[in-house]
């Protein structure tokens, strides 16, 4: 929020204090923002800048703000209390669980807190305990389980004192947790796994991979303190591990387009330096210069272009607000601005427990769109907008007897408000809605494609096998799509439009659309798709646009001073 808002005001000279909270954990937005602090504080002395962290800051965030005596302020703990080591291998998982179970017989009071890896542990942690507590002797209080998920903090059951100790709360989460649970003084028991999934980006084939690999020793010691000086944190790892002492930033591991583009705005707002702690990655800055260039975001001198100047007004990655952009040239402003704010806002999809997973299935099929997963979000937002307006529907439990995520789909009410409001204030037509016309179809098409044509896959052997254009790789359907379930209501298409690519979590491409090679031909920059690499998928695509050129020089043979577009193209490569 405050980097958009330097946008407008740069210097932040509506303040006299920044107080970045958590900059220990080094994510994009508080790399960026500590860089562009750092020469706003050269230019204006009197502004103060704290920096909170829970652990020790790393040397380079110590010796970043060198320019002026910057006090050091510890504030002391009482220490961890007990903290015993175990070598479980990789059966830290059933371990962990076993270990709450004995934690609730022997009947101590207090809350605990275990550290899993993926979401997936979580869930299925949370079903297991769920199904253990109700075979439990009664006299031993309930147990309860509570899944918060990274970045999703859920609503965490608030018992009073009385309760607390008949009761015992399990919270069950992953890193990048450990701060949300400072505030909750009744945790007595750390159970710590001692390991992570990071997600890092590959800009060679534009796509995230996840790894698990150990925490960060500091992580490690701001886990054991969260059971206070009393209580006990069992690691569940060996105590000769040797952990990394500190874990890399995100600004070296994660797509930076986003980044790139506001950064490119900051230079005109005049902030035109912005020293990073830790430099992003060489290969991810030409990707998402690349990147930004074939969404016409930048002009010949690499500066932005006005599209990329109004791109950067929202708060979307560059290839959705692209996509918003071009809504507006295709009138279906009013339904692209919901997908955008489904597709921004957490998944409203709540995978239940095995169990009943067919009846989610079900229910989620009911809103299922025969044109794809994009068009099914606007289906799920509109229904979920008239349970709101119905004054008989209680739409907390609407969103539960259809196992939708009734948070996620109030966060995307919000967001459909803000991008909607950003819309007027920079003057962009807003549609009329016409969602169902034919015509109002093709024009979403036509947007998406505007935006997430690097994003394009083709069924190479008709058994849901999708060649991804840009790298050559072969994924599969996510099963939470319409495709992916094999309905009797969507069959699956030769070619797809795919919002995101999780690359080895499961290989599966998420919200995907039916396309065709003509809508991809026509919306896709051609110095893009020169680019391509050699493939069948391409060789059918460059058939289509020799017969589209064929046509065209039919209708209007080109006079002796004009260039082939062909060689206008090739020269745009070179420039690149």
């Amino acid at each position: 929020m405050l980097l958009r808002e330097m946008m407008s005001d740069p210097l932040l000279e509506r303040y006299g204090v920044v107080v970045v909270d958590q900059a220990h954990q080094r994510t994009v937005a508080t790399d960026v923002l500590q860089g562009l602090l750092k020469d706003i504080a050269l230019q204006r002395p009197e502004l103060h800048v704290v920096l909170l962290t829970a652990v020790e800051p790393d040397p380079k965030q110590l010796a970043h703000f060198t320019g002026s005596a910057v006090p050091l302020i510890h504030l002391e703990s009482l220490g961890p209390g007990d903290v015993v080591y175990s070598s479980t291998g990789d059966s830290y998982f059933c371990s962990a669980l076993r270990l709450v179970l004995e934690i609730h017989h022997s009947e101590e009071e207090g809350d605990v807190v275990v550290f899993l890896v993926t979401t997936q542990e979580i869930d299925l942690a949370h079903d297991i305990l769920c199904h253990e507590g109700h075979s439990l002797p009664p006299d031993l209080g309930e147990l309860l389980p509570v899944a918060v998920h990274p970045g999703q903090p859920g609503n965490l059951p608030i018992l009073g004192e009385e309760e607390t100790r008949q009761n015992r709360r399990v919270f069950l989460t992953s890193s990048p947790n450990e701060d949300f649970f400072w505030a909750v003084s009744s945790i007595s028991f750390v159970i710590d796994a001692g390991l992570e999934k990071r997600s890092v980006y590959n800009p060679r084939i534009r796509t995230n991979s996840v790894n698990i690999q150990p925490i960060s020793s500091n992580q490690a010691k701001s886990r054991k303190h969260l059971a206070g000086p009393t209580g006990k944190c069992f690691c569940l790892y060996p105590e000769n591990r040797q952990l990394p002492i500190e874990k890399r930033p995100h600004i070296v591991e994660s797509d930076i387009t986003s980044t790139v583009l506001f950064l490119k705005r900051m230079e005109i707002a005049g902030l035109s330096h912005c020293d990073f702690i830790d430099r992003p990655d060489p290969g991810g800055l030409m990707q998402a210069l690349e990147e930004l260039d074939y969404l016409a975001a930048l002009d010949n001198d690499g500066n932005l272009s006005e599209m990329g100047i109004i791109m950067s007004e929202f708060p979307l990655e560059p290839q959705m607000a692209k996509t918003l952009l071009a809504s507006c040239e295709f009138d279906c402003v009013s339904e692209v601005v919901i997908i955008a704010a489904m597709l921004t806002a957490p998944t409203c999809f709540m995978v239940p427990s095995v169990d009943l997973k067919p009846e989610a299935t079900q229910c989620h099929m009911k809103f299922q769109h025969p044109e794809g997963d994009h068009f099914t979000l606007i289906n799920i937002y509109k229904a979920f907008k008239q349970c709101q307006q119905d004054s008989y529907c209680n739409v907390e439990k609407w969103c539960q007897d259809f196992y939708l995520n009734h948070t996620a789909l109030l966060m995307a009410d919000t967001l459909r408000t803000e991008l909607t409001d950003i819309l007027k204030r920079i003057e962009l037509p807003i549609s009329v809605p016409a969602f169902g016309s034919r015509s109002n179809t093709v024009n979403i098409k036509k947007a998406l494609l505007a935006g997430f044509f690097m994003q394009v896959a083709r069924d190479v052997d008709g058994s849901g096998n999708y060649f991804i254009l840009t790298h050559k790789h072969v994924a599969q359907m996510h099963p939470l799509s319409g495709y992916g379930a094999k309905s009797p209501k969507l069959g699956l298409p030769e070619w797809v439009l795919f919002h995101e690519h999780s690359f080895s979590e499961d290989n599966c491409l998420r919200t995907a659309t039916h396309i065709t090679p003509e809508g991809f031909i026509q919306m896709a920059p051609q110095y893009y798709f020169y680019n391509l690499p050699p493939s069948e998928s391409k060789d059918i695509l460059q058939n289509f646009l020799n017969h589209e050129a064929s046509r065209y020089q039919e209708e209007k043979p080109p006079t002796s001073l004009e260039e082939p577009r062909e060689n206008q193209t090739y020269d745009r490569c070179i420039i690149q």
